[in-house]
């Protein structure tokens, strides 16, 4: 789906309209964050800083892990469990890039039977039995939560031109 326009049936329900825009939000929102962080010194991204991930590339790699667990769950596949990432920040925001786009074409191609359908998760942290656009805006939430968390960060690492990745946003300009 990488950064092409969305066409989504207008015939579908709301809630089936909003998960593929909100998937398709998810990847701009990201390819956005990631194309301003490659402007970035490398070192820097690797910096440590008090937060709830100790530096941004820590905080690109928990985003990841944590769609990916997600999709997973989606797609009733073995959920993939996060280990401790080592690889470079190239890997990671090309990571989180491909997941994301990965995820976009998922929620795309579900019926409204599929994003509507209930879906039990039983994990080591918890239980619960939701329809699956209820775990999509889990990702749309967290993603969002941890973006504004990077560019704080960016912020306090001396970078004032963080990019709008606001739902809107993307709405009006980003599509």
């Amino acid at each position: 789906m990488k950064q092409k326009e969305l066409t989504i049936d207008t015939n579908v329900s709301s809630i089936v309209y909003l998960m593929k825009n909100y998937a398709g939000y998810n990847l701009w929102a990201n390819v956005t964050l990631v194309n301003w962080l490659r402007t970035k010194p490398a070192d820097i991204l690797e910096q440590e800083v008090p937060s709830s991930f100790n530096s941004i590339k820590a905080t690109i790699a928990h985003i990841l892990d944590v769609q990916q667990y997600w999709l997973s769950v989606i797609k009733k596949a073995e959920p993939k469990v996060a280990e401790r990432f080592n690889g470079t920040i190239e890997e990671a925001i090309a990571g989180l890039v491909e997941s994301s786009d990965e995820l976009a074409d998922y929620v795309e191609s579900m019926t409204d039977e599929a994003l509507e359908a209930n879906n039990l998760v039983i994990s080591p942290w918890f239980q619960c039995d939701f329809q699956n656009f209820e775990y999509i805006m889990q990702v749309m939430n967290h993603g969002t939560y941890h973006r504004g968390q990077i560019i704080t960060i960016g912020r306090n690492l001396g970078f004032p031109d963080a990019p709008m990745t606001d739902y809107n946003f993307y709405n009006i300009h980003g599509k």
